[in-house]
């Protein structure tokens, strides 16, 4: 089942591409700026790719980013070989565009030079202030759209939902298991 059509796009996306944030993309197309259609029963709007084409050309944004419609992720990690090997199973997918960080600084980094769509971050990372870098990520209006998933492992449920409330998107509790990281990125950038 394909449920990412690269023809259409979440404001979410739009805002990534624009780098601007998520309410901007909404405000375009509430005053119809940006063509596009709501889903029935939703507030949740999608944008086909050839309007946002002529919405950027029309304002002179530049629309390289649309050839560049990969995910990025950006995996922290403290234990440099969890992070490798974490970013080469994920790599399998075609869709997918990793980078690693082994510290806080290097995340610091990464994050302004790739503004990375989705951000795994282990939680039991040595000298790597994950809560830290969530709040941060937060704050930064550039950085409206990017999820921040927590990995952190043995987690039970209940513990899992305090992780949540500090501010990431998912909690997975068994890095181990790619085919739940790679969901959880499915599902994270499918929110608008």
């Amino acid at each position: 089942m394909n449920n990412k059509r690269k023809d259409i796009l979440t404001t979410g996306q739009v805002a990534q591409i624009c780098k601007v944030a998520p309410r901007t993309v909404t405000k375009w197309f509430d005053t119809g700026q940006l063509k596009g259609y709501r889903i029935p029963g939703g507030r949740d709007r999608r944008i086909p790719a050839s309007e946002l084409i002529r919405f950027m050309k029309s304002h002179n944004m530049p629309t390289d980013q649309l050839e560049h419609d990969k995910v990025r992720i950006l995996i922290i990690d403290s234990d440099w070989q969890m992070a490798n090997s974490l970013a080469e199973a994920l790599q399998k997918n075609p869709s997918f565009i990793t980078e690693t960080a082994n510290s806080g600084f290097d995340a610091g980094l990464i994050v302004q030079k790739t503004e990375p769509h989705v951000i795994l971050m282990n939680l039991t990372s040595s000298d790597i202030d994950a809560d830290h870098i969530c709040k941060n990520v937060r704050e930064n209006s550039d950085l409206g759209a990017t999820k921040v998933i927590a990995l952190a492992e043995g987690l039970k449920s209940n513990e899992a939902g305090a992780v949540l409330k500090k501010g990431y998107d998912f909690c997975i509790t068994d890095i181990s298991n790619i085919t739940e990281i790679t969901k959880a990125i499915n599902q994270a950038i499918a929110i608008i």
